[in-house]
């Protein structure tokens, strides 16, 4: 073990009671997206207690939190993240810290999140005058709903970073381990709507309309032969559609129908393509039932997808922390997440902190209204951001 990596330890035991209370703490008082700020306060008034200068950021809500770690010698820079905003579900945990923000909980594991960078902030900041280089450690609001890492960027939070790292508490990955491995872990994700315009009349004389309800219908089962017959099978892709509406009572043909729905996919070159797919099947498959469609494609968050060159350091940091033991793998999710937002501009790893234990009851997944972690598993989060710091800066 190197020298610096016992003193990052070390600093760690020192700090290990002030992690589990900062992750209750905001447990405690979650914040929906674009709401958090008393959450931005509390960390702005951390940081500044550790003597690291920081400042808002994330317009046009500004809950967003800059700090800065100057290193003791000139060096490259990089850039730690934390996402920060809560959920809208019931928590049903049973905590005695459990949320006070009635129909609000941090039901993802930002909560932690917060804690753990905190926590490798105050390490980083005691170790500084051993650093080559700057670390930037930046606590992200709207995460949730895709819009917090954008709001960052236009904010100049990237502006003279190389590379940048990050962490996410996981449910079903056991506690004890660290998953990090190259190329896409999580997905990219978008949202579809389809707009179905037919000619309304009578249920009994359906030959003098053009039913959008037959059509939205039939357009919902064709759009499912673009993941079968289209995309690679090489390539894992979802399109789902989740809410459909037409008409409204039982002997009238309506005159519109609607639907809307998701993609998601680890491959950048299938998230390009999807708008075109679903239009030339929606409206080909309207066209064949005489009525009429039009789509609006929303792109959301492209695909998390990991350096290999910084992930091999981010592998050798974990190692560093906890041997071979700590070093895990995951298999990709689709869940979607906007750090691949700050992956399209400069290289960069997120990797999974496991926190599933039965003991403890950390069997829920995430967005669980009773989700729980094993806060035992924490600290090792916080060390390996310290120590990819430590490492990257050389």
């Amino acid at each position: 073990m190197s020298g610096m990596t016992e003193k990052i330890k070390a600093c760690g035991e020192k700090y290990r009671d002030y992690l589990i209370e900062m992750r209750r703490y905001f447990h405690q008082h979650p914040e929906l997206s674009l709401k958090e700020e008393e959450t931005g306060k509390k960390i702005k008034e951390e940081l500044e207690s550790f003597g690291i200068p920081c400042r808002h950021v994330g317009t046009p809500c500004s809950n967003g939190v800059v700090g800065t770690i100057e290193g003791g010698r000139p060096g490259r820079t990089i850039m730690l993240r934390a996402d920060m905003d809560a959920l809208p579900i019931v928590e049903e945990t049973g905590y005695s810290y459990t949320s006070v923000n009635d129909g609000v909980m941090h039901a993802c594991g930002h909560d932690c999140h917060i804690a753990i960078l905190l926590t490798a902030a105050r390490i980083l900041q005691d170790l500084r005058q051993e650093l080559s280089g700057t670390v930037r450690v930046v606590f992200q609001p709207a995460e949730e709903i895709g819009r917090g890492a954008g709001m960052m960027i236009a904010d100049g939070v990237l502006e003279g970073v190389d590379a940048c790292y990050a962490s996410h508490v996981w449910a079903t990955l056991p506690a004890g381990t660290i998953a990090v491995d190259p190329g896409s872990v999580m997905a990219a994700g978008s949202k579809f709507e389809i707009f179905v315009k037919g000619i309304s009349g009578h249920g009994a004389e359906p030959h003098k309309s053009v039913d959008p309800l037959l059509t939205t219908a039939a357009i919902a089962m064709n759009l499912q032969s673009i993941v079968s017959r289209e995309i690679d099978t090489q390539e894992p892709s979802v399109l789902t559609i989740g809410h459909m509406e037409s008409g409204s009572a039982f002997n009238i043909i309506p005159a519109e129908g609607y639907m809307e729905g998701t993609t998601r996919t680890f491959s950048r070159a299938v998230d390009d393509a999807w708008a075109d797919m679903i239009r030339r099947v929606a409206e080909n498959t309207a066209a064949a039932y005489r009525a009429k469609a039009e789509m609006k494609y929303t792109y959301l968050l492209g695909p998390v997808v990991n350096d290999e060159e910084m992930t091999e350091l981010v592998r050798g940091s974990v190692r560093k922390v906890g041997g071979e033991a700590l070093l895990g793998h995951m298999k990709p999710t689709p869940v979607a997440e906007d750090f691949s937002e700050y992956q399209k501009r400069i290289p960069g790893v997120m990797a999974f902190v496991g926190v599933g234990n039965a003991d403890c009851d950390a069997v829920y997944p995430q967005h669980s209204c009773h989700y729980k972690v094993d806060e035992s598993a924490l600290l090792n989060g916080a060390l390996v951001y310290a120590q990819v710091a430590a490492d990257f800066l050389g």
